[in-house]
């Protein structure tokens, strides 16, 4: 009797290719901008300095790396 060769945790494991600011800011600040479906620089461009901040991740540094980011882009946040 032959028994199923494929692992299930390569059935089970999915892997997510969104690459939106990696190797920018760290992953716990990039999981809270996912949860609010920000996964580009224009969408980010639609919320302030302050309401970023709030989230869940973003402290000093990773703001001070996020706006310097955007400025590479020619993006900043609304007022």
């Amino acid at each position: 009797m032959a028994k199923c060769l494929t692992s299930i945790c390569a059935v089970n494991h999915i892997v997510k290719s969104n690459d939106f600011l990696y190797g920018i800011i760290a992953v716990p600040a990039r999981r809270s901008l996912e949860k609010e479906k920000i996964d580009s620089l224009e969408k980010l461009s639609g919320y302030s300095e302050k309401e970023i901040m709030q989230m869940h991740g973003f402290g000093k540094n990773a703001m001070e790396k996020l706006k310097n980011h955007m400025k590479e882009h020619h993006v900043s946040f609304r007022d």
